[in-house]
């Protein structure tokens, strides 16, 4: 219904790669230029600049995908409320979510996908990102929303939503009156850790890598194995810990928790929906097409 070289510019911008936008439309990469080049003929500007290997976004490409972006929302709403005139969903959807997101991203989306879907009964599994992997692997569950970095060829993986990880503490901890720290002084810092298998700690292993700095170079001062245990910790010890902003969001709101800033170190990450490859059972692809259109504003 929409306009393909609209979508193949929405992919590249999303994605600010030529080649990995081919690889997901299933198009050559000269298809993929061809197309580009008549949108920037048409409005006669450019969309894109070349830095090096990189490529970035153009003032006028910044601005075609804010559109586009709303674009493909409102596409997606319109087929998934055309589609459920004419389908009566039921049966039961088992979910297997890593515990950030199911405790502070999915409540509210699944209360209103419960208005809407009476019949369709939904068992939540709480874990790991490596167990919610296990778990789809051996048809425990039928669909996966995981937090981490690395991706097993096994697994279909769709974005879900981004994140941000932050390094927070409590308002009233030694560290209060900082707002920078650097990245020399985060290795003499107390930290609270989550538990080896967590996405979170993959996530921070990453991002840490290119500074020179191993997990087993941070001052460890206790690990626990969910973020609620991490948070009522900092909130009665001199300590730091990294956290997804969508888990303190009310701490910060009432001012218990702060975040500090790292200088020249950005942890962000997408929140992935994980299936086996192949499968397109209507249930999980339902929830996804429901999620995705949700509003987390």
């Amino acid at each position: 219904m929409f306009d393909f070289r609209l979508l193949v510019f929405n992919t590249v911008a999303n994605r600010l790669n030529f080649t990995k936008a081919a690889e997901e439309l299933y198009i050559t990469q000269p298809a993929v230029t061809k197309h580009i080049h008549e949108i920037e003929n048409h409005f006669k500007v450019k969309l894109f600049e070349r830095k090096g290997t990189k490529i970035k976004l153009t003032k006028a490409g910044t601005i075609l995908l804010q559109h586009t972006n709303q674009l493909f929302a409102i596409y997606r709403n319109l087929d998934f409320e055309m589609n459920n005139l004419t389908q009566n969903h039921s049966g039961i959807l088992r979910i297997g979510a890593s515990t950030t997101i199911a405790h502070y991203v999915l409540p509210k989306v699944l209360a209103s996908f419960h208005k809407k879907f009476k019949d369709l009964k939904i068992k939540l599994t709480i874990s790991n990102t490596e167990s919610i992997e296990h778990a789809l692997n051996n048809k425990q569950i039928d669909l996966g929303i995981i937090e981490g970095h690395s991706k097993n060829a096994q697994f279909k993986y769709t974005e879900f939503l981004k994140d941000e990880i932050v390094l927070a503490s409590s308002t009233r901890s030694s560290f209060a009156m900082k707002q920078t720290i650097s990245i020399d002084d985060l290795v003499a810092i107390p930290l609270v850790l989550r538990e080896p298998g967590s996405g979170t700690l993959e996530v921070i292993a990453h991002a840490l890598k290119p500074q020179g700095i191993g997990l087993q170079n941070l001052k460890c001062e206790m690990e626990l194995g969910s973020t609620e245990g991490i948070k009522l910790y900092l909130l009665n010890a001199d300590c730091m810990a990294f956290l997804s902003i969508y888990s303190i969001l009310k701490e910060l709101g009432q001012k218990e928790l702060m975040i500090i800033d790292i200088e020249g170190v950005s942890i962000e990450r997408n929140f992935y929906f994980i299936q086996e490859h192949g499968g397109a059972e209507s249930l999980p692809e339902l929830f996804m097409k429901f999620a995705l259109q949700y509003n987390f504003k």
